[in-house]
């Protein structure tokens, strides 16, 4: 027995040494991010202050969605902005989607709806639906700032006006918002933090807004623009086919030498991401699949740095735990203690680092625990995009089905 609580104890303490360097180094970075980066609430202020008058156009792009888009019209008929219109660009519904829609709109004369019935060859249908609501609205044609939210978001009454506050108050040409996302489903609560953790490693917050030397992001569930930023970059026809809209916008903002922010919703903008299991897994695949920029060796890499600092080395150092009071029984007092301060110390680090993350992220912390599945979970969709990738096998999305060369 006594020859187990050494093996447990060496590979704790070897495992320990690995997960709390990773862990130790992410700690600090969610610690600085949590200081460095703004948060939507910041705006309310600066609304408060001076109230944006500019025009305004929201332009909503919505594919089937009759179960979400009543919630998000009554979050924008609430809105406090003063010369706000929206555009609802209905692209290709069948599901009753004008019908909720019309109903909620009530009659407001900021609104307008659009349908789009067919997405053109060479087109992405999100990016289709919002070109198509950009040129045709008379709103939109006549806005200084240009806002691109999706379908399943909802916005508080002060959410639009801080924005506009925000992106006149800091001389920016786009500000996008990193929502705040739901967590009562199994796969929201489980999956779902390791799945953001991820991305958020390959794209840092705190590099996406800087001026200089920085990681060009943004998130399409809410982008603001200077219109005359936006159509400088030649506008949503400028990315047409791409998957990951959001991220190639935010590179060739970067390209133009323009200001972005990319800020934390903190509570202001919250999206249900996924309406289902096999929703979520197909939606992130093609997240991350575009994110890799399409090559199979890069998301299998980070598979591997998802499950084995996420599940592998917390394992291990709960083994050493339990290997530790082997050799606590068995009367060492040199091996066992080492063991045990070593892995309490790396566990410590590493669900440290999960409630801040988890917190920041609205999560709820009965949770934490169940990132070590989680990211299994995770790291199998990462591999699976790989996997599509190396076979062929066409990205689904929004209804429509496309060939994606590796790279």
């Amino acid at each position: 027995m006594v020859w187990l609580g050494v093996i447990a104890s060496y590979l704790g303490i070897g495992c320990s040494i690995g997960l709390l360097v990773y862990w130790g180094v992410g700690l600090q970075r969610i610690v600085t991010t949590s200081r460095r980066v703004p948060t939507a609430r910041a705006g309310d202020a600066l609304a408060r202050a001076n109230p944006p008058v500019e025009p305004l156009c929201v332009v909503v792009p919505a594919h089937n969605e009759a179960h979400a888009i009543g919630s998000v019209v009554g979050s924008l008929r609430a809105q406090d902005h003063r010369a706000m219109r929206v555009v609802l660009v209905l692209d290709r519904c069948t599901d009753g989607t004008l019908r909720v829609a019309t109903e909620a709109i009530g009659g407001d004369a900021r609104f307008e709806v659009i349908e789009v019935t067919e997405c053109p060859p060479g087109w992405a249908g999100k990016v289709h639906a919002v070109w198509t609501g950009v040129t045709r609205s008379a709103g939109a044609r006549g806005a200084e700032y240009l806002l691109f939210i999706d379908a399943d978001t909802e916005l508080e009454p002060t959410c639009v006006s801080g924005a506009h506050a925000t992106m006149r108050d800091r001389s920016l040409d786009m500000l996008s918002y990193l929502s705040t996302l739901s967590h009562d489903r199994w796969y929201e609560t489980l999956v779902q933090p390791a799945a953001s953790l991820e991305l958020l490693r390959q794209y840092p917050l705190m590099q996406a807004s800087r001026d200089e030397g920085r990681r060009p992001f943004a998130n399409g569930q809410f982008m603001m623009f200077r219109a005359s930023s936006y159509f400088a970059i030649e506008t949503h026809e400028a990315v047409r086919d791409e998957l990951l809209e959001d991220l190639a916008l935010a590179r060739r903002i970067e390209q133009a030498r323009m200001r972005a922010g990319v800020y934390v919703a903190a509570g202001v903008m919250r999206c249900r991401m996924y309406e289902s299991w096999s929703a979520f897994r197909r939606g992130w695949k093609r997240i991350y699949t575009e994110a890799a920029r399409r090559r199979p060796a890069k998301l299998r890499r980070a598979a591997g740095r998802v499950v084995i600092p996420g599940t592998i080395l917390p394992m291990c150092a709960m083994i050493g735990v339990a290997g530790s009071l082997v050799m606590f029984a068995y009367g060492d007092m040199l091996l066992g203690p080492i063991a045990l301060a070593v892995c309490s110390l790396a566990l410590a680090v590493f669900f440290s680092a999960l409630v801040l993350a988890y917190r920041a992220g609205g999560a709820p912390m009965w949770a934490v625990p169940g990132y070590l599945v989680g990211a299994v979970l995770a790291s199998r969709i990462l591999r699976d995009a790989a996997l599509d990738l190396e076979t062929d096998r066409p990205t689904e999305w929004g209804g429509l089905r496309y060939s994606r060369e590796r790279q």
